[in-house]
Parts: structure tokens; sequence; C-alpha cells
């Protein structure tokens, strides 16, 4: 059983034990208001009459209550008792919450830390894949016409379609900040690119989304900047 089905099984009672509790603290709470109401009654009960024994004569006007009667006392230690049992019950229950709390942090937190692992992995993978200057597939060390366009094959996008404008990808990769950039957005090299097939071109390498290309260029392929050269230099 995953960690998840572990904690889905011992969350589905959660909320009949809750409701158990809470019921069960409505009930002492209901004694408690009753006892209280009771004992404050006795209490009421027995201050008159020490008024009036005042009044009669039979107690002298310096005596004191000294204290209440056994059944008084014995019911304000009754409504003490039914109090601390309220305040266990809660205890029990803020516990119990908490305790699931706690295990669904545990399984977010190594949810998280697989989905780091398979997010460093996925960039390298990547990265490996594609031309950096460190022997990565893709940037040849012959002459430009014979430079690796990526691993993909199939249909071409003709050179000029693309616009120096495209809209780039944002990537939520660890970046290092001495890895080079390329493309027209500027970014380090990821998923599948295209080498420009100009030898003078200053970028060199764009990602596919950025050009307007969906598969690898059939022949050579020139980006937007080198393809306006080339035909300002056919006229």
């Amino acid at each position: 059983m995953s960690f998840l089905e572990d904690f889905q099984a011992s969350l589905e009672p959660l909320p009949n034990i809750l409701q158990r509790k809470y019921a069960l603290l409505r009930d002492l709470d209901k004694s408690l208001q009753d006892i209280q109401r009771q004992n404050e009654i006795h209490c009421l009960q027995e201050i008159e009459g020490y008024k009036e024994g005042i009044k009669s004569g039979n107690l002298a006007p310096g005596t004191s209550l000294n204290k209440f009667s056994d059944e008084a006392q014995d019911e304000q230690k009754h409504a003490i008792r039914i109090a601390d049992e309220k305040v266990a019950l809660a205890v029990q229950a803020y516990d119990l919450v908490d305790a699931h709390i706690q295990q669904l942090d545990q399984y977010l937190k190594k949810l998280e830390e697989q989905r780091r692992e398979k997010d460093n992995a996925t960039a390298a993978g990547s990265t490996g894949l594609n031309p950096d200057g460190n022997g990565k597939t893709g940037k040849g060390e012959g002459g430009r016409g014979g430079r690796k366009k990526t691993r993909l094959g199939g249909a071409a996008g003709t050179g000029g379609t693309a616009a120096s404008n495209a809209p780039s990808m944002d990537l939520d990769l660890p970046v290092d900040p001495n890895e080079p950039t390329y493309c027209f957005c500027n970014q380090v090299s990821y998923g599948e690119m295209v080498a420009c097939d100009n030898p003078d071109c200053k970028i060199e390498w764009f990602h596919y989304g950025c050009v307007g290309l969906k598969e690898q260029p059939k022949g050579k392929w020139y980006c937007s900047d080198c393809n306006g050269m080339q035909k300002r230099k056919g006229k």
C-alpha cells in the first residue's frame, strides 16, 4: 500500500470519530450547565438562609459563613470533573487532527522531493540532447554545412517563416548562470533545437517553438535574420 493509500485509509474514519467526540462534548457541556445552575440555586439559598438567621437573631451579625453545605460542594467538584473531561476530549480531537495534518505534510514533502528529482532528471536529459559547447549532441566540429539539426526527422518549415519576436518558453528548471544561451529568446538549450546554416549567424542555434518549427527541416535552414540577409544579397 502506497503512502497516499495508507493516508486515505486512515483519514476515512476521522469524520465519524470527530463527530462522536463533539457529540460527547455537547452532552458534557449540557450536564455542566445544569449542575452549575443547580449549584448556583443551592448556594443562593444557603446565603439567604444565613441572612435570615442574622435577622432572626439565631446568628450573630459578626458570624461568617465558613463554607457551603456538603451537597453544594459536591456539586462544585462534579462540575470541575466534567470541565476536565471536556478539556481532555478537546485535546484528543486536536491531537487526532494534528496527527493527520503531520501525515499529510510528510506526504506532500515526499511528493515535492519526487517531483524535484523528476524535473532535475528531465532537465539533465534535455540538456544532454542539445548543443552547449561541451560535446553535447547537435553542435558539430566540422563545417557549418555538416551540423546536425536535431534528433528528430520529418517535414520542414521554410526559411523566413520564423519571426524574431516569436514567443519564448518559460522554464521552471535549475539553470547554471555560466551556461551559454541561444535562440531569439536568449535562453539555455532545452528540448529540440535547429542550427542556422549560415556560417556567420550570430545566434547559431534556435528552439523549435521560437522559430515556428515542429519537425526537423529538410536541407538547409536559415533563421529569419540570415534569411533576410540572403535575400538582400541576391538582389
